[in-house]
């Protein structure tokens, strides 16, 4: 059963677990169910090579004006590394959420390596799982 889990990108740990190591400013969570679908669409994302990976990268594209979904991973430490991604963000209005594990997160985007934030580009190819991401990243509270 690991080996099939281990597989299909599934977490080692729980979601419930893993929220032990969040850092304080991984607001807003998404909820386990939000998380699965952005993960899967980072997935599919990354089988079209829409997406962009990595503090550099994203920020990068956020200046160059890229529209897209951001994912942060909320138990990176230290907080400073990536603490000015949803300033950012929120100041070019781009919808931003927090995932709480960077394994998983790297995982979903097809690496072995841990990453703290990915960006979602839309696509046509997978453009339903994207909108359905987008409307309930955009719903959720903005930290204040």
């Amino acid at each position: 059963p690991e080996a099939a889990a281990e597989a299909e990108g599934t977490p080692e740990r729980s979601y419930r677990e893993q929220l032990d190591y969040l850092n304080p400013i991984a607001q807003p969570l998404a909820s386990r169910k939000l998380t699965r679908k952005l993960y899967k669409c980072i997935r599919k994302a990354a089988k079209h090579k829409q997406i962009r990976r990595g503090v550099k990268e994203v920020q990068k594209f956020i200046n160059k004006g890229e529209k897209g979904i951001t994912v942060l991973a909320g138990d990176t430490l230290p907080i400073d590394v990536y603490c000015h991604i949803p300033i950012m963000c929120e100041d070019r209005s781009i919808p931003y959420a927090y995932v709480p594990s960077k394994s998983d997160l790297g995982a979903a985007a097809g690496s072995k390596r841990p990453t703290c934030v990915i960006m979602i580009k839309p696509h046509e190819e997978y453009q339903e799982t994207y909108d359905e991401c987008l409307e309930e990243v955009e719903a959720l509270p903005l930290p204040l």
